[in-house]
């Protein structure tokens, strides 16, 4: 059996991240306040792929931030951590933002209503729509002094 190399093993850790949590800081660049970040709890499932897929309102600031810039990063962080959050681990993600494709849209739905099936409420309002974060790179801090960037491609995998 091969052992990991330390960049693999950021990567395999990161992804247990992702699939642990569901709930991430997302942060888009604000149009209210040109030039400043804007944060939001938002809830996510993730693709097949292992991109983080969100479900947006159009009445949202963030939504409204993505349409005119489609920047963004999504924290998460180590929930079990939090009576010492320094201490856990947490990744911190940068891409775009986008809607989901069409032909993507079925596959998303079921992934993201087996993570939150109250969600089923907001998507019949029909002013929610699915979107998807295509990572480009990741900054993972998985303890003390394990701290790296990684490739969004590695991520996806």
């Amino acid at each position: 059996m091969t052992t990991p190399s330390a960049s693999e093993a950021a990567v395999q850790a990161a992804r247990a991240l992702l699939a642990a949590e569901s709930v991430g800081v997302l942060s888009t660049i604000s149009v209210h306040r040109p030039g400043f970040p804007y944060g939001s709890v938002t809830p996510y499932a993730l693709s097949a792929r292992g991109e983080p897929l969100l479900l947006l309102s159009r009445l949202a600031a963030h939504t409204k931030n993505l349409l005119a810039d489609p920047r963004a990063s999504l924290f998460v962080g180590d929930r079990s951590a939090a009576e010492d959050p320094q201490a856990g681990a947490r990744v911190s993600l940068l891409g775009h933002v986008s809607p989901l494709p069409a032909a993507d849209e079925p596959d998303g739905r079921s992934r993201y209503l087996t993570v939150w099936p109250r969600a089923a409420n907001y998507l019949a309002l029909g002013d929610f729509s699915f979107w998807r974060l295509e990572v480009e790179e990741a900054r993972l801090i998985a303890g003390f002094g394990e701290i790296r960037w990684l490739d969004g491609a590695a991520l996806r995998g």
